[in-house]
């Protein structure tokens, strides 16, 4: 099937007029992403989980198997830590520069955060940040973050990219001049930038040392036969590309297809607000009717894993094996008998004269989840429900998420459990203007679940906060808000160049050019 996908974009593709591809220099790639280009401003959200090229954070992410660790980056060493967990102390490192010349001191650390909790600055990282109540420079070259409790898994927000103050301008983040003019300390630096595509240099300065990569040109292709046709024909160096699409170049010599494990889940919201969705039983039966193996397997070519909840086996100690679905139609079917949901004329369940159907939204241009939804819809039909598939513009499908269910996905900071599952299912998250309209999109609520994400959330205990995780999957399971489907290996295509150095890592739900074999893109070296 995905052969003839290829074939058939190979042909749409010879008939169009495609827009010329820059050439890559001999020291440089050229990379072709399906996401929108600009937008390099932390404050709004870049790099949250520590991918950007152009910005460090005080820490950033070691790469190997299984969970990434931290090491100092724009921090001279690992954070001081207080007796009770409340406040951390970093030491800024000494001699480093932005890209505009001006010196990296504490008052940028602190200013950059500050700016996140302004409410003029609309971040959407600032109820991610809720647990911290304060930071100040403690002269120039310490940083100080008193928070409001013990929170362990405080590594993962000191990947943020660190700005100079003097750039923020105290409006909102999504209209700033750095969200098209970024000013970092990192490796790279943006020297031009058009909607279709992006020119990054190598930041000779480096307090780390010069990449070795000097050129980075990123172009926008959000088809993803388009990119796929583009690596083909020489255009460009490397793509993120679907799992099915990706395997058609396994055997095509002068590639390589790799594939970064990650905690990055697709799932189906099941909204509160609708009277079928939001039924218990319609819950619990959706659940079990899945057949989550079949999807790996031949929607996903085997790059992933069944997903029942959002914790994936990777978290160790905090993982509860116990807590999945089994597949079991027949089962499904009799939880729907047992709360008298009767199959009508037509195959489809009624219930008090409301029929067993609903709508799933994807995103248009992402293929795979229209081929998820799709899959999930065939599945349920079998038990009586009728499931719409139906593609939804990114600017309106969160609007309709209140009544129809989405194919989305979440995994936004996976290296502790807490970012990857507190905003996924705490019931604070239904609340209107809390998190994104993604968060807790189905309006879950759950009083087990919440009492044990926030008691996990409090404790630096290592072993408490596993078994309370373990908790929150056992009690999230018994009482479902959604469908959790899989977790994706992020799938990669890239032509043979003359650069080694790229090391797996457990991705996030972002992923494209910032991700895959280029995420540590500063290390590389000429093979």
């Amino acid at each position: 099937m995905a052969v003839a996908v290829l074939a058939t974009a190979a042909g749409a593709t010879a008939c169009a007029t495609a827009p010329a591809s820059p050439s890559a220099p001999a020291d440089g790639l050229v990379l072709a992403d399906g996401f929108d280009l600009g937008g390099y401003n932390p404050i709004a959200g870049h790099g949250e989980a520590g991918e950007s090229k152009i910005y460090d954070g005080l820490l950033r992410l070691v790469g190997g198997d299984g969970m990434p660790t931290f090491e100092p980056a724009l921090a001279a060493e690992m954070p001081t830590v207080s007796d009770d967990g409340l406040h951390w102390v970093v030491k800024v490192r000494d001699g480093v520069r932005f890209t505009d010349g001006t010196t990296l001191d504490a008052v940028d650390v602190a200013a950059t955060y500050k700016a996140i909790f302004d409410p003029a600055s609309a971040s959407p990282l600032a109820t991610s940040l809720n647990m911290i109540e304060s930071v100040t420079a403690a002269g120039p070259d310490a940083v100080r973050f008193d928070l409001r409790y013990p929170y362990a898994a405080m590594p993962t927000k000191l990947l943020l990219g660190i700005v100079p103050s003097e750039r923020l301008s105290g409006g909102r983040a999504s209209e700033s001049t750095l969200n098209t003019a970024p000013v970092g300390t990192g490796p790279y630096k943006l020297v031009s930038l058009r909607p279709d595509q992006a020119v990054f240099e190598a930041n000779e300065d480096y307090w780390d040392g010069a990449p070795q990569v000097k050129n980075l040109t990123v172009v926008h292709v959000p088809d993803d036969n388009a990119r796929a046709q583009r690596l083909i024909a020489g255009e460009v160096d490397g793509a993120n590309l679907p799992p099915r699409l990706a395997a058609t170049f396994t055997d095509r010599a002068g590639f390589e297809v790799s594939s970064n494990t990650s905690a990055d889940w697709r799932g189906v919201s099941l909204p509160a607000g609708n009277p079928v969705t939001a039924d218990p039983a319609i819950r619990a039966a959706l659940n079990r009717a899945v057949d989550r193996q079949s999807i790996v397997d031949h929607v996903l070519a085997g790059y992933g894993r069944p997903a029942s909840t959002p914790l994936p086996e990777v978290y160790g100690a905090a993982y509860e094996a116990s807590a999945t679905f089994p597949f079991d139609p027949a089962g499904a079917e009799r939880i729907l008998d047992d709360a008298g949901w009767r199959r009508s004329a037509d195959g489809v369940r009624e219930k008090a004269g409301v029929r067993a159907e609903f709508t799933v939204m994807y995103f248009p241009e992402d293929t795979l989840r229209r081929d998820l939804a799709q899959a999930f819809a065939t599945d349920a039909d079998r038990i009586g429900v009728r499931v719409s598939v139906q593609p939804a513009d990114r600017t309106t499908l969160p609007d309709r998420l209140s009544a129809n269910a989405g194919l989305l996905g979440g995994g936004d900071l996976p290296y502790d459990p807490d970012p990857q599952i507190y905003s996924t299912l705490h019931s604070s998250y239904a609340q209107a203007g809390v998190g994104s309209p993604y968060d807790n999109a189905s309006d879950y609520v759950n009083p087990a679940v919440d009492a044990a994400l926030d008691a996990a959330r409090r404790t630096t205990d290592a072993d408490e906060r596993a078994a309370q995780y373990r908790s929150v999957q056992s009690a999230y399971v018994a009482d479902p808000g959604c469908v959790m489907l899989v977790f994706l290996d992020h799938t990669y295509v890239s032509r043979d160049t003359e650069y080694t150095g790229s090391t797996p890592i457990l991705e996030p739900h972002s992923h494209g050019a910032a991700w895959g074999p280029w995420w540590n893109l500063r290390e590389w070296t000429r093979s």
